[in-house]
């Protein structure tokens, strides 16, 4: 059994850029086991020690459940405490999103003026538009 020291240490050792038998061999433990440790925790020959976050002191809420946020040094200020919450924060507040692909159309079927975000290949308002037309069906006032 590894203690943590020696744990710490093959950490260390690895981002210094030694392999396994090196660092094996100045430990005392056998060369699997440091094998073994270094790709349960995904410590790869490319690895690095991330340096500590430095947090600025500041925190602030969630704005979508509230929970305190530490806010980061040299970073832009998180409004969010995961994916899940800002996606669900935006999906209630649509009104706030700024769209910049939104076109205007005249539908080819029947003639009424929609507008729709993202897509400007349009041609219909509507899929039962799209059917009449394609298929000649009841015929449109275009």
């Amino acid at each position: 059994m590894m203690t943590d020291h020696q744990k710490a240490q093959i950490i260390k050792l690895r981002a210094d850029g030694n392999g396994y038998g090196k660092i094996a061999k100045s430990l005392g433990i056998s060369l699997n086991t440091v094998k073994s440790f270094c790709r349960r925790n995904d410590i790869g020959s490319n690895f690095s020690v991330e340096p500590a976050l430095a947090f600025t002191g500041e925190t602030t809420c969630c704005e979508n459940c509230g929970q305190p946020i530490r806010q980061i040094e040299k970073q832009k200020k998180k409004r969010f405490c995961c994916d899940k919450c800002r996606n669900a924060w935006w999906n209630n507040h649509l009104d706030q999103v700024k769209r910049k692909a939104v076109y205007h159309f005249k539908c080819l079927h029947c003639g009424k003026e929609f507008h729709v975000y993202g897509d400007k290949r349009r041609k219909y308002c509507s899929h039962a538009c799209y059917i009449a037309d394609r298929f000649k069906a009841g015929g449109g006032n275009a």
